[in-house]
């Protein structure tokens, strides 16, 4: 009988779901397996009513030090041209889009050393906390690569093209606290306290309006892309489609009423 892969861990608590990357022994560099496991996650997490928020952490020293090259379909064989450009789009890229795409507000509790696609799959989320040894890695240069999965459209609308240009072309590590005064990170904390510090953010998304939310996170990145008209006419759409929500209505209520509201999600 197979041994169970526990590559990935999951559990659901209060709402939300953690997805923990488990390999600290490779400093949680992410292989096939558990980037597949972490999209399907994510897609469950999207689908799933009663998870209303997602966690994304990991064992060890080290939160995610890149792509595990050495195993999965892409190892080994000839390649064709546009292998490389499949690879990338079915793998690194899908990773990051299913973040951005998620539904439910995604926190990264980022234990430590984030580098390549590990820095990526961090700053994919939509708020991210840090321990106070945690680094970010534009590690693609230092290799004579070019940032993959979604670098180069992350890092300019977080910090602007001069700052991504110089964290991408030099390859330094950034420690937590710089990351934090670029804004890359929403907070610093000590490391026994990343873990209650992510609950808590967390479990207070998970009882928040979560259509709203969705509605809200969806706003917010298509902004960076977009014109004012585009936007706009985007938030009059939400906002439409907001109010036929049970949570519109309770909040609307519990406002008139003078009470705390009692959102369910929907």
């Amino acid at each position: 009988m197979a041994e169970p892969d526990t590559s990935v861990l999951h559990r659901t608590e209060n709402n939300v779901s953690w997805i923990t990357l488990n390999r600290p022994e490779a400093m949680n560099a992410v292989t096939w397996e558990q980037r597949e496991r972490v999209i399907a996650l994510l897609g469950e997490a999207d689908a799933d009513p009663a998870v209303r928020a997602v966690v994304v952490t990991a064992t060890g020293k080290g939160f995610c030090a890149g792509a595990d090259l050495r195993g999965g379909p892409a190892a080994g064989g000839e390649r064709v041209a546009g292998d490389v450009a499949r690879m990338i789009r079915r793998g690194a890229q899908r990773l990051i889009t299913a973040v951005l795409d998620c539904e439910k507000p995604v926190i990264a509790a980022v234990n430590g050393t984030a580098a390549g696609i590990g820095a990526h799959l961090a700053l994919a989320c939509d708020l991210v906390i840090a321990a106070e040894q945690a680094r970010f890695i534009e590690v693609f240069v230092r290799r004579g690569l070019i940032p993959d999965g979604g670098g180069a459209y992350l890092l300019p609308r977080l910090i602007g093209p001069q700052k991504a240009k110089e964290l991408m072309f030099f390859g330094d590590a950034l420690p937590a606290a710089d990351a934090a005064a670029l804004g890359l990170v929403n907070r610093v904390v000590p490391a026994e306290e990343l873990e209650p510090t992510a609950r808590a953010w967390a479990e207070r998304l998970a009882q928040g309006p979560t259509r709203a939310l969705a509605l809200t996170k969806q706003l917010v990145n298509a902004s960076l892309d977009g014109d004012r008209a585009t936007a706009l006419a985007a938030e009059a759409t939400a906002v439409e489609v907001n109010m036929t929500t049970a949570d519109a209505n309770e909040g609307v209520a519990s406002f008139v009423e003078r009470r705390t509201p009692k959102y369910r999600g929907c």
